[in-house]
């Protein structure tokens, strides 16, 4: 098996070189001490680790392989065991099984630096990992393929090793091993093999920047490390592979139904990469004859961010499709929205007449309909974490200061919370109403008040459109579209003036047939919109009727002698 796998990187590795991903690697060191026989490492007796980690959740997708130029006769170990796997609680585990291990046919670079071969050189050892062919016989060693590994979906994660002989024995270990063994013995390999174990194998690779949770590495390169340092920030190395940026939008096909003449909000999720002020992503919506551009989407690499703009829709009812455009990473992806716009005012009750009957009425429940009265969204904002580095020689004017900085996300929250209020009381033109007490086929108006309390206010409406249903049509078939009496987050609704009404007031007419007892109006109150959905609130109020119109006639005799 070990000659198959010798084989097929030889194979894979004999091609031309292109670059395929970005190296975050960055390494340090010093000289080292001698050590004793029993407890000595030879310069150049090293390797890596290598596992395929998925960036969304950090795990990993693949069993570590481990690539060294040497044959190393390794005696005890721990394992194909991952950085990743120890963060995650995985415990050490010694391992006294054969030892295997992959020599490329394109050497290794210098790893792990020392006094008698130099310092390694970390241009080189990025190359070497973002060089297209090696990444392809990783993703052939590993099992992954090449096509998904560069997807933008996943990571190599590379850590060192170094095969030294410890108490007489020759072991094999990780940076993130040797801190994890040395705790099992209370220090006991820092006190014999600090040089290697603590400072040239974990100072040989760390991030320059932030991934997969770990921190880019601010403290000495040149300076042994402590056991948390090591586990926390040191020996790891990480090559990403960029891709197109962004994805498609993540857009569910006719996921919002409006109201005509409304003001609304219409948002996309984009994900894809990571967006900074470096590479920035823009959403553009096209609606009919109309573009909105929404500029500078920001997110963080394995996350996503909401896009919405805030529109009115047409006064006509009807299905729009809206095209949604992500440009970023010099592409462009596409998506679709479907809208279906109604108008809740076509359907008003019709006259009432004073002989209307309705003998075979029967009480409905009341209607049991979906409401949201808060909500919550968040905006990722970068701002810049500087990393000053010296470039060039050690004597003054030889070289330069550079900032090699990166993006940091801060994630800020936001919410909104809709309240509101309903009325309804007789029309003043009934005159024997008392109280909340009143004679069918008289009328009643309603009143309905709004509250919407938000900390961003570009991104909430208010509460726009309420819509009332009544018991004599079993809460359905007829309705009335109540008018909005002001603007603004304390927006008032009223009915509309009705048309059958000799006084032209906002009334709704109770039927002349209607029995005595409860009369409960139902009303939903809409259109308060928000990046992460519609608020709404379901409402109830109530009359009592007792009696009807006909009992405030009186009828007297014609006078004979008029």
């Amino acid at each position: 098996m070990l000659l198959a796998l010798v084989i097929f990187c030889s194979l894979m590795f004999a091609h031309p070189a292109y670059a395929v991903g970005e190296g975050n690697i960055d390494s340090g060191g010093g000289g080292m001490g001698q050590g004793s026989s029993e407890n000595v490492w030879s310069p150049g007796n090293d390797g890596v680790r290598v596992t395929v980690i998925r960036a969304s959740d950090r795990s990993p997708v693949t069993r570590p392989i481990d690539i060294t130029n040497k044959q190393p006769d390794v005696v005890y170990s721990f394992g194909k065991v991952s950085k990743v796997s120890y963060t995650g609680g995985r415990t050490l585990t010694p391992d006294t099984g054969v030892y295997g291990y992959v020599n490329p046919a394109q050497a290794l670079p210098k790893i792990v630096s020392s006094e008698s071969l130099g310092a390694s050189n970390i241009e080189e050892i990025k190359s070497y990992f973002t060089d297209e062919q090696v990444v392809r016989s990783i993703a052939g060693l590993t099992g992954m393929p090449f096509d998904s590994l560069i997807s933008g979906e996943y990571r190599l994660l590379i850590e060192p090793i170094a095969y030294y002989r410890f108490q007489g024995v020759m072991i094999a270990t990780t940076a993130t091993e040797a801190a994890l063994y040395d705790e099992v013995l209370s220090g006991g390999l820092r006190s014999r093999m600090v040089s290697l174990s603590h400072k040239n194998l974990p100072l040989s690779m760390f991030l320059e920047t932030p991934d997969l949770g770990y921190p880019a590495w601010s403290g000495s390169r040149t300076s042994a490390a402590t056991n948390t340092e090591i586990k926390s920030s040191l020996g790891l190395g990480i090559v990403r592979f960029q891709d197109a940026l962004p994805q498609e939008p993540e857009i569910s096909a006719f996921d919002y139904e409006y109201r005509t003449n409304t003001e609304v909000i219409t948002a996309v999720n984009v994900k894809g990469g990571q967006s900074d002020p470096d590479n920035p992503v823009s959403v553009i919506f096209h609606i009919g004859d109309r573009s909105y551009t929404v500029s500078n989407v920001y997110y963080p690499e394995g996350d996503s961010q909401l896009a919405w703009i805030r529109w009115t829709t047409p006064e006509e009812p009807q299905a729009m499709t809206i095209t949604v455009e992500a440009h970023g990473g010099g592409t462009v992806s596409q998506g679709t929205i479907r809208v279906n716009i109604v108008d809740m005012n076509e359907n008003p009750p019709p006259d009432p007449n004073a002989d209307d009957r309705n003998d075979s009425f029967s009480r409905a429940p009341l209607p049991v309909n979906e409401e949201r009265t808060s909500a919550s969204w968040s905006v990722w904002r970068p701002w810049w974490q500087e990393h000053w580095v010296w470039h060039g020689g050690s004597e003054e004017g030889t070289g330069r200061w550079e900032d090699e900085g990166w993006w940091e996300f801060e994630l800020n929250s936001y919410s909104a919370d809709l309240t509101a209020s309903m009325t309804v009381t007789p029309d003043e033109k009934a005159p024997t109403a008392n109280g909340g007490i009143l004679k069918s086929g008289y009328g009643l108006q309603e009143r309905v008040e709004t509250h919407v309390s938000t900390t961003q206010n570009s991104a909430v409406t208010p509460a726009q459109n309420a819509v009332s249903y009544f018991p004599e049509f079993r809460y359905e078939r007829y309705w009335r579209l109540l008018e909005r009496m002001d603007t603004g987050y304390d927006m008032a609704h009223e009915f509309q003036i009705n048309g059958y009404s000799t006084y032209n007031r906002r009334t709704h007419f109770t039927p002349i047939w209607y029995p005595d007892g409860s009369y409960t109006v139902y009303t939903r109150l809409l259109d308060c919109w928000t990046p992460v959905g519609m608020l709404s609130m379901n409402m109830t109020d109530s009359l009592m009727i007792d009696g009807n119109l006909w009992s405030d006639w009186h009828i007297a005799p014609q006078n004979p002698d008029s």
